[in-house]
């Protein structure tokens, strides 16, 4: 009885509830947009140090984990690698630079990295081979460099460093491509530490430059050890250094926990306007049939089934909008052009459908109170 009353009122509406079907779509792109952007933003800024293979990393004391600001002396490397329980040590040096054109035209805007061949930090090469001479101008580049640019394997790419204020121009052979592995919103380019270390941004080319600092320092810990007292160990014998794990680094990256608060804050207050307009809609569906639910109530139709039917109209009108919602997103995402940071995988999406369609219910509630308050003499004017 229920479903027949549902589905009946929907089909000799159809257009008013598509409409409002259509007006939930609108709400789910919103929602799922917001979500995509915000896994997307937090993806480009930590990608790199997520992926990681190192449980540990090391930062300078005192510089409000920052990579950008830490700097780890060449003497302190052994100082690491010698504490029980490290298995591998991988020193890392991060900058910016610019892949650029013949005609220096800037390609890309990239992250490069320095890393130790064979040592933590050093991301698999999935095409091509991996870094192995110390000191070679190659490169491995992530997957998202490869898309944006077209670059393979065994091409050999000019990049940009600032010097002071000169501008220069380094020639490096990609070697291999790795998946995406953006660090500081950028995608990443990888080079040997040494490489690095000789063609990075310096601030003043006449100025004493000190080899072989890393910004920090990768940790591989041995298996079956405790990571925090592996840390706490390092923390406790190398002086001024400061050690966390891959979670506590990149969520103290600038701006992350700010970023992803924002992001956070218009997701919940935009399922909370499609709580007010689902409810609303119901609401004045409902009092609009008033005269139409005494009637049923008069030939002896309980209030159970009325209530029934009102959510079943909820739900199906519900699962519709965020379906056709989540097809046009999911087309979305896909002609969107690749430098917008949008990341819709499985989990997100997921979380943000499910919270969606439990929306409808919550919002249609005060419409079933109010079916459910509904006089039949008083509704018939009698």
């Amino acid at each position: 009885m229920a479903f027949y009353l549902a589905v009946k009122e929907i089909l000799r509406n159809r257009g008013r509830f598509i409409l409002f079907s259509l007006v939930i779509a609108l709400i789910t792109v919103l929602v799922l947009f917001i979500a995509a952007l915000a896994q997307g933003l937090a993806d480009a800024n930590k990608e790199y140090l997520e992926k990681l293979d190192a449980e540990l990393i090391v930062f300078q004391k005192n510089v409000d984990l920052s990579t950008a600001a830490s700097r780890i002396p060449r003497d302190k490397f052994n100082d690491i690698r010698r504490i029980e329980g490290v298995a591998e040590i991988g020193p890392l040096g991060f900058a910016t630079a610019s892949i650029v054109s013949e005609d220096k035209t800037t390609l890309l805007d990239v992250s490069l990295i320095g890393v130790e061949p064979g040592k933590p930090g050093m991301p698999p090469a999935l095409e091509g081979q991996p870094l192995r001479s110390p000191r070679a101008y190659q490169t491995i580049i992530d997957g998202n460099v490869a898309k944006q640019t077209g670059i393979k394997v065994g091409d050999r790419i000019r990049i940009k460093t600032i010097v002071g204020s000169d501008e220069k121009f380094h020639t490096l052979e990609v070697i291999g491509i790795t998946d995406g592995r953006q660090f500081f919103y950028a995608p990443s380019i990888f080079v040997p530490f040494n490489t690095w270390d000789s063609i990075k941004p310096q601030p003043n080319q006449n100025g004493l430059t000190v080899e072989g600092i890393a910004n920090v320092v990768a940790v591989r810990v041995e298996s079956g050890e405790s990571i925090e007292t592996v840390a706490a160990r390092i923390q406790s014998r190398v002086s001024n250094v400061e050690v966390v794990d891959r979670k506590t680094a990149y969520e103290a990256s600038p701006g992350y926990q700010a970023q992803q608060g924002t992001l956070n804050t218009q997701r919940g207050f935009t399922l909370l306007i499609g709580i007010l307009v689902i409810g609303g809609f119901f609401q004045i569906q409902t009092l609009q049939k008033v005269p139409q639910i005494g009637v049923l109530k008069a030939v002896g139709t309980s209030n159970h089934s009325i209530a029934v039917a009102v959510v079943l109209q909820i739900i199906l009108v519900t699962i519709l909008g965020v379906a056709i919602g989540s097809i046009g997103t999911f087309l979305l995402t896909i002609f969107l052009p690749d430098g917008i940071p949008i990341l819709l995988n499985g989990t997100t999406a997921l979380i943000a459908i499910s919270t969606l369609l439990l929306i409808g219910p919550i919002g249609g509630l005060v419409s079933v109170r109010l079916a459910l308050k509904v006089e039949p003499l008083a509704a018939l004017g009698m």
